[in-house]
């Protein structure tokens, strides 16, 4: 009689084994794995973690499009210094002393250079 009871016990304690059988196959796809109180001791962590992963990502589109608007600033940065450059070099040929006087003849404006060095004003 007492080795029926060690099977018993060893039956049961068999069961038990299988009823403690964490993760398996049938618990994950049930949905039974998240009522264990291991995963809800769990679930803050597991929020917090998600809730970083959310903030990651976000931060990362954000410094992408940081970068992006920032490549396009640097593209409009050197178009226009390149204009701007062109224009002085233009205000300065035009602004010759030789230029000018072409620009007078053909306007035909009656206008005579001067043939006498400029004059300091002295106020005292």
């Amino acid at each position: 009689m007492s080795d029926k009871k060690e099977n018993i016990e060893f039956v049961e304690d068999k069961k038990d084994k299988k009823e403690h059988r964490k993760g398996s196959v049938k618990d994950i796809l049930d949905g039974s794995i998240l009522t264990n109180d291991w995963v809800v001791k769990q679930l803050p962590y597991i929020v917090f973690i998600v809730i970083l992963a959310f903030i990651y990502i976000g931060n990362r589109y954000h410094a992408e499009k940081i970068v992006r608007a920032n490549i396009i600033m640097q593209k409009e940065i050197n178009d226009l210094r390149a204009e701007a450059i062109t224009t002085s070099a233009e205000l300065m040929f035009i602004s010759k002393q030789s230029e000018v006087v072409k620009r007078i003849k053909k306007n035909g404006l009656e206008l005579k250079e001067s043939v006498e060095p400029p004059k300091k004003i002295i106020i005292k």
